[in-house]
């Protein structure tokens, strides 16, 4: 199983310092947010983008995909009712598809929860289809470049808008574009979903429908951190042959950046190499 770190763990060192210690640790790659390195993306060029995959490759790592898309610049939202804005915001979310791919990443991950927040005075409802929206565009621009555009659903506490896998699903069904899907984040779909997340990997990877895992406790800090038992979840995960990355994301940091790194890789680690080869 290929696990990589999300890169905003070690920040805010240098790029080039956040792949000597992911390397460093065993990590096969960095999932990154775009908001540490660059605060407009859109200022990006694609030159900039491979310098980036090549400083990860000077390490002996991939960049494996892009999360946290829309922290920055500042005011993006995939649910105003303000069309320029919603326009800016879809704009980025294509732009950012294309420095994935210069980047040598396969996946992006749309959570961004207050860049979607539900605007005064309207329904969820019409920020959900406001949001469709948004990602039907992703998903083609997505389909373009060759990447996978992934709808992460968030728990209820960071949003109102997709909180479960079947809500993300229900989207990625009606778009119908192979190159938008949804994922599983632990931490959320331990607060968010009433099946476990090993029934919820049983359930939905047979679908087709879960391009990507992010691995966290429900207490939003790193894998073995917590109450959330992740043998059976590596378990689950092996069963039904998922084949992409393992992403660690944690938000609260224990001890430290480096330190939760260090744990959740080492504690993962151990989880996988003591599995049974059948499992």
């Amino acid at each position: 199983m290929k696990l990589a770190l999300c890169n905003e763990v070690l920040a805010p060192r240098p790029f080039a310092e956040q792949c000597r210690i992911a390397a460093a640790l065993g990590y096969a790659g960095l999932e990154v947010a775009p908001y540490t390195v660059a605060d407009d993306p859109q200022a990006m060029t694609e030159a900039d983008a491979r310098a980036l995959a090549g400083i990860a490759a000077d390490h002996g790592l991939a960049i494996t995909g892009l999360h946290w898309l829309l922290v920055k610049p500042a005011g993006l939202s995939i649910t105003t009712p303000d069309a320029a804005l919603f326009a800016r915001t879809v704009a980025m979310m294509q732009w950012l598809v294309g420095l994935c791919a210069a980047m040598g990443g396969t996946y992006l991950v749309h959570g961004s929860n207050a860049q979607r927040a539900v605007a005064p005075g309207e329904s969820v409802a019409t920020a959900v289809g406001r949001a469709s929206e948004a990602f039907a565009a992703a998903g083609e621009a997505a389909r373009a470049a060759g990447v996978t555009y992934c709808i992460e659903p968030l728990s209820p506490a960071q949003t109102q808008v997709i909180n479960t896998i079947a809500e993300a699903a229900a989207i990625v069904r009606a778009i119908d574009n192979p190159h938008l899907r949804t994922m599983i984040d632990a931490s959320s779909a331990g607060v968010a979903e009433a099946e476990p997340v090993p029934d919820l990997i049983r359930r939905w990877m047979p679908t087709g429908l879960i391009a990507h895992v992010q691995l966290n406790d429900p207490n939003r800090r790193g894998p073995g951190q917590g109450e959330m038992r992740f043998a059976p979840i590596l378990a689950a995960l092996r069963e039904t042959g998922y084949g992409g990355v393992l992403a660690v994301e944690p938000f609260d940091y224990v001890p430290d950046g480096l330190g939760s790194a260090a744990h959740s890789i080492g504690y993962l680690r151990g989880l996988i190499e003591a599995m049974p080869a059948s499992a």
